[in-house]
């Protein structure tokens, strides 16, 4: 590469010491040999690709938080150690981020100003791990986290529109140092393989749009009804799971059902309780300390009402938004103890709610008594039996038989010869597609998915037309008046257009100014 006029040493220093750990003299004659070679080159590349799989991860990391809550359940089940992981997710994925692109934006600015791209090998190791981390990161993902896929296939229905022009911006940006690379290279076939490649990444960026689908692609009159919400375990967010408190806090947030999970006790009182074990939720290590891995349905109702199911929930901060409880809340929430379905049937009543639950563990010898004391507790109680959403598979029809008036909510979608047609389906937002959604709520089945907790899938699933969802944070989704955007298709085109062109004008400017 020929020597530019570059600028002022000061510059030049302060670019190099972080990128190169070099100086620069004001004798030219010290600068000999500080040329890019084509191994430079080839790191500056590398640098890239790290850059860009670091900014995938940062996305796929925005997106995994809707359901990290489960994975610090999954951790704590494993390890029985709980660690809010979003904030350590967050944190890693930051660092990784700042340092890729702080060298990028260096080296960029360094061939703006016509200085070698001499990279530190103290760099290029941390680059070379950087990948491993992401790497193994994804791997683990892929592993034991699959769902994740799906949920990231989602998010670009709510994304797409935003990352295209993100994308257009970056790479139009990036015309400055190619162009100042491209006329002070010598090399004639690197000059037409670097130009070949940012001309067709542009032209595929230029027709993105073509692939880009949204069900908030819509007009105003065409939004559906807002889904109804149901609280997973209550209020999780605001009080301990699965509480009388949690189900207080979730009729305050409006929402039209509870969901919770039912075990029934050794001497046959069904309790909320979604672990298999008392040791997340209580403080049974402190009253039973030789009890702790026995099945929470090994206790009889006056051992489990000597539980504390309130104060884990101030000592493990589940949320962050525990910090910012009210005393009078935090002091509630000392009080709580594990509730039966008796007392859960009361408040529902009390707040003209539904209730839905499960009833585990489903694999039990004595599941059909379980059924039978359940029933017994619903009939017994006088909620309206059109209030309770029986989810278990178990024994449905024996259920139909004593409680007609039950409504039943499958796990499942429709199959092709259904004997009876499905009025109610429960499932993870990520096993159901828009048109899919579309299709049930024509045919008036009721779609609830779960578990959905940010807005921008809130938004998404709205504008499918999706009935209800379960959800953590029913305090921040009750608030929201309309989905995060809604365009319509004659609006993106416009915008569309506009961009592509207002990029493909800079460009040129670009190559011709630098010329």
């Amino acid at each position: 590469m020929a020597d530019p006029p570059g600028c002022c040493p000061t510059c030049a220093t302060c670019l190099l010491c972080p990128y190169s750990c070099q100086w620069i003299t004001p004798k030219k004659k010290k600068r000999k040999g500080l040329r890019t070679t084509k191994c430079d080159c080839s790191w500056f590349f590398f640098l890239f690709c790290v850059f860009l799989f670091t900014l995938v991860w940062l996305y796929f990391a925005v997106i995994i938080l809707n359901d990290l809550h489960n994975f610090n359940e999954f951790i704590f089940k494993q390890s029985k150690l709980w660690l809010n992981w979003s904030q350590v997710l967050l944190i890693a994925t930051s660092v990784l981020i700042t340092y890729s692109s702080a060298l990028l934006v260096l080296a960029l600015c360094l061939q703006l100003c016509g200085q070698p791209l001499k990279l530190h090998w103290v760099h290029k190791i941390l680059l070379i791990l950087t990948v491993l981390v992401v790497a193994a990161a994804f791997t683990g993902l892929g592993i034991k986290w699959a769902e994740e896929w799906k949920s990231a296939r989602i998010s670009l229905q709510a994304t797409g529109p935003f990352l295209h022009i993100g994308a257009v911006g970056g790479m139009t940006l990036l015309a400055w140092p190619l162009a100042s690379f491209i006329y002070r290279s010598h090399s004639t076939g690197l000059r037409v393989f670097l130009l070949l490649v940012y001309c067709a990444a542009m032209i595929a960026l230029y027709l993105a749009p073509l692939a880009i689908t949204s069900p908030c692609m819509m007009e105003e009159n065409q939004l559906p009804p807002k889904p109804a919400l149901v609280g997973h375990r209550g209020a999780p967010m605001l009080a301990p799971e699965n509480t009388l408190m949690s189900l207080q806090k979730a009729m305050e947030c409006e929402v039209q059902v509870f969901e919770t999970d039912v075990r029934v006790s050794a001497d046959g009182v069904p309790f909320l309780m979604h672990d298999e074990d008392l040791t997340r939720t209580t403080n049974v290590q402190a009253v039973f300390p030789n009890r702790t891995a026995e099945n929470s349905t090994a206790f009889n109702w006056t051992e489990l009402q000597q539980l504390d199911a309130g104060s884990w929930f101030l000592k493990r901060k589940p949320f962050t938004t525990v910090e910012s409880l009210s005393d009078a809340d935090r002091n509630e929430t000392k009080r709580q103890k594990i509730p039966s379905l008796e007392q859960a049937l009361e408040g529902v009543k009390q707040g003209n709610i539904s209730i839905m639950f499960d009833l585990r563990p489903e694999n039990h010898s004595d599941y059909e008594n379980f059924v039978n004391v359940t029933l017994g507790v619903i009939l017994q109680s006088g909620i309206p039996l059109q209030q309770v959403l029986w989810l278990p598979d178990g024994f449905r029809e024996l259920v139909k038989q004593q409680a007609p008036g039950v409504q039943h909510v499958y796990g499942r979608k429709r199959l092709v010869n259904e004997k009876e047609p499905l009025l109610h389906v429960n499932l993870p937002y990520q096993d159901m597609s828009s048109e899919e959604i579309r299709e049930y709520r024509q045919d008036n089945v009721s779609v609830n998915l779960y578990v959905v907790n940010q807005p921008w899938l809130f938004s998404v699933l709205w504008c499918s037309g999706v009935s209800s969802v379960t959800t953590n944070a029913c305090q921040v989704l009750k608030e929201m008046e309309r989905p995060i955007w809604l365009l319509p298709s004659s609006t993106y085109l416009m915008i569309w257009i506009v961009v592509d062109c207002v990029s493909f004008l800079i460009i040129l400017w670009a190559f011709f100014l630098l010329k």
